[in-house]
């Protein structure tokens, strides 16, 4: 029996007697076999509806995958048919790698069986879909996971975002800014009204830094509101509210709504478009502090982006008080890392750009992968992430810039000489400090 002759065998029997649900067609086993309830909600649990071999086949598979992407710390998994096979691999650390090789018979199964925890359409195969799944762990633990599949020309393609639940977001001093720009941030902190936004592309880890920012604050003596899509952190005494664009609840009617609900302080997980933009600009000018991320390229560019958005540039200065622009780049393994001497060149151009902050000028000392078998890392010479930040403060010389339609490079100049670290400054530092290698840097930042 196929997959579709199941649903519609299933739906026959049981749509006279009660409603169904999606998640109904893959419950866990009796209460007989699990005594725990957290065990019978999980979708772990192999036993199930399917009469084939090959139907248990396909869960067995799904859930492998699942779970090796969790053990690997993945941020993403690529489902991708070929001509002769389907090939999965996981984005570790920023870097593909490769998990295993299915045979192409099971592509159509196993992405069938996706799109049904995902709330798909199983009969469409011409148009993208984009979905969500909340996976169950044991022990009442879960997992966000964000679902987007694509036509090719050899299947559909499958790509599915990882986003981990979790209580608490980090302190601001876990995520690696340096003294320079946290001096720079917590000042800002205690204003009374304004807008801080997280640049970058994504998979930046903008919303993190927010949060942090975020649990600086105290709920009980602030009225804090976050509108996120999805939820990511959960922060006792926040207010959280997951967007539903099915229903038209998306950010900007959210952000109108929300200022009748005399909030102090507000996070919006991305601004997109013209609507919320201009929202969460009069916002923060109305007494209201403001959070936000917004896809630049960079500090300056966060700038124009806002103009192009049809924010007026007067409000953009009246209320923007800081722009925090983050990359992330991987980690060195802090048990096979090796030590070296740099050139005379790279040590002149290091000492050249931040030697006012080193004490030892002379004898530089950097680290790099040692490319050796390391159990510790699992071989990849590089464990967890670095974050690179480049923190701009609004001045009044970059608002009169601003207000003169001024290029991208003119307000980079007047930042950096009003104190803005570039962000290539920031990770020599890290390279410096031995958190990261030269190579990597390059890799990310490029030259």
């Amino acid at each position: 029996m196929s997959i579709s002759d199941f649903l519609k065998k299933w739906w026959t029997t049981n749509s006279s007697t009660k409603s169904v649900k999606v998640e109904d067609l893959f419950a866990s086993s009796s209460s007989s076999s699990i005594n725990n309830k957290s065990h019978i909600d999980s979708d772990l649990n192999i036993v199930s509806y399917w009469e084939k071999p090959e139907d248990s086949e396909v869960i067995n598979i799904v859930n492998d995958i699942f779970l090796h992407s969790m053990k690997s710390k993945a941020s993403d998994i690529h489902i991708e048919p070929r001509d002769k096979s389907v090939n999965v691999r996981f984005r570790v650390d920023g870097n593909f790698v490769d998990y295993k090789t299915i045979d192409l018979s099971l592509r159509d199964s196993i992405v069938a069986r996706i799109k049904i925890m995902s709330y798909l359409r199983i009969d469409e195969h011409r148009m993208p879909q984009d979905g969500k799944i909340a996976y169950k762990l044991f022990g009442w633990k879960s997992i966000d996971m964000r679902v987007s599949i694509i036509p090719t020309i050899y299947g559909e393609k499958c790509v599915i975002r990882l986003l981990k639940k979790d209580d608490k977001p980090p302190e601001l001093k876990e995520l690696g800014i340096m003294p320079y720009n946290m001096v720079r941030i917590k000042k800002h902190l205690q204003d009374n009204y304004w807008m801080i936004l997280a640049v970058w592309p994504t998979g930046s880890w903008k919303s993190t830094t927010l949060f942090s920012l975020l649990s600086q604050f105290d709920p009980k003596e602030n009225n804090i509101s976050t509108l996120e899509d999805p939820v990511e952190y959960r922060i006792p005494g926040v207010n959280h509210t997951q967007i539903n664009p099915a229903i038209s609840f998306t950010f900007a009617k959210w952000l109108r709504s929300l200022l009748r609900q005399d909030p102090d302080i507000i996070m919006v997980w991305e601004i997109r478009d013209e609507e919320t933009a201009k929202l969460a600009v009069e916002a923060s000018i109305t007494w209201h502090i403001v959070f936000s991320t917004i896809h630049t390229n960079s500090a300056t560019h966060t700038i124009q982006r806002l103009v192009n958005l049809w924010v007026d540039p007067l409000l953009i200065s009246s209320s923007l008080r800081m722009i925090i622009s983050q990359r992330l780049a991987r980690k060195l393994c802090i048990h096979c890392k090796i030590a070296y001497k740099p050139s005379d060149k790279i040590r002149d151009y290091i000492v050249g750009k931040v030697g006012r902050y080193m004490k030892d000028k002379v004898d530089l000392t950097l680290y790099k992968a040692n490319e050796s078998w390391c159990d510790k890392c699992n071989h990849k010479w590089y464990n967890w992430r670095v974050w690179l930040y480049e923190v701009l403060e609004m001045t009044d010389k970059l608002e009169v810039l601003m207000l003169q339609n001024a290029s991208r490079i003119q307000l980079e100049i007047q930042a950096v000489w009003d104190g803005m670290i570039p962000i290539k400054e920031d990770w020599i530092l890290k390279a410096v400090l031995g958190e990261t290698s030269i190579e990597e840097i390059l890799s990310v930042l490029g030259t």
